[in-house]
């Protein structure tokens, strides 16, 4: 499926639900809110995205702890669910999405791969998902698949939740 096509309909699930969505992206740079605020009327439901690129921006925009980051990594499923959280908590959005991860070419290691992308889908309500894939490529087609998986994860669990 073509991004364009996946953000209008995650677009008009969270019009139907009545829901706003903010995103806090690493090592994706803003495309989910590239690819959702070029879908028509998206500013009934895009609340706001954050781009935390760094660890420190990852502390004080979204308030991740350093003892996570210490303990586990920016790349990982720990991290990119405190992202999520603090993507809700931080803004008036009722769900959220957050990446962080290893594009490439660059950066990777044994235990985490170039590839390596970390993905958590929360709710105001407290109910957090979270995932580890792996994708193969170069630099933009790693970012480009973590993109459609982040947009895939916010949509099953929109149709998963009540509203």
């Amino acid at each position: 499926m073509e991004l364009e096509k996946l953000s209008e309909i995650v677009g008009n699930v969270l019009k139907e639900k009545g829901f706003l969505l903010a995103t806090a992206e690493s090592c994706t740079g803003g495309w989910v809110g590239e690819v959702l605020t070029s879908v028509i009327g998206s500013s009934q439901w895009y609340e706001r995205g954050f781009i935390t690129y760094s660890n420190l921006s990852k502390r004080e925009m979204l308030g991740v702890n350093p003892d996570t980051l210490k303990m586990h990594g920016a790349v990982s499923v720990e991290a990119a669910m405190e992202m999520a959280l603090g993507a809700i908590r931080h803004s008036r959005a009722d769900v959220s999405l957050a990446i962080t991860g290893i594009a490439g070419p660059g950066g990777g290691s044994a235990e985490k791969p170039v590839g390596t992308v970390c993905f958590a889908w929360a709710t105001k309500a407290g109910r957090v998902e979270a995932a580890r894939r792996h994708f193969e490529g170069n630099r933009r087609e790693v970012r480009r698949q973590a993109v459609m998986e982040a947009l895939g994860g916010i949509l099953a669990l929109l149709e998963s939740s009540p509203g």
